[in-house]
C-alpha cells in the first residue's frame, strides 16, 4: 500500500488538535479523542493521521465501481 503523505498536525493551547492535509484542515479533535490521537501518533504519524481523518485508500475502489449494486 502506498504511504500517506502531506499530513501535519498542530496542538493548540486549549488541547485541541488540528490535522491538516496539504495545508487544508482535514479534522479537528477535542477532549479525549485528541488525547487518544496524541498517544497514538508517535507510531507512524502519516498513517495515523490518514486513518483518523478517513483520508486513505483501501485498495478496492475499482472493484466496488464494477459491482452491479453500484452501477447506474
Amino acid at each position: 500500500m502506498a504511504e500517506a503523505q502531506g499530513f501535519a498536525y498542530a496542538e493548540r493551547a486549549d488541547g485541541t488538535v488540528v490535522i491538516t492535509h496539504h495545508g487544508r484542515v482535514a479534522g479537528t479533535l477535542r477532549g479525549g479523542r485528541a488525547a487518544q490521537f496524541l498517544a497514538e501518533v508517535d507510531d507512524d504519524p502519516q498513517l495515523v493521521m490518514a486513518r483518523w481523518t478517513g483520508n486513505y485508500r483501501r485498495g478496492n475502489e475499482r472493484q466496488a465501481r464494477r459491482h452491479p449494486r453500484n452501477r447506474t
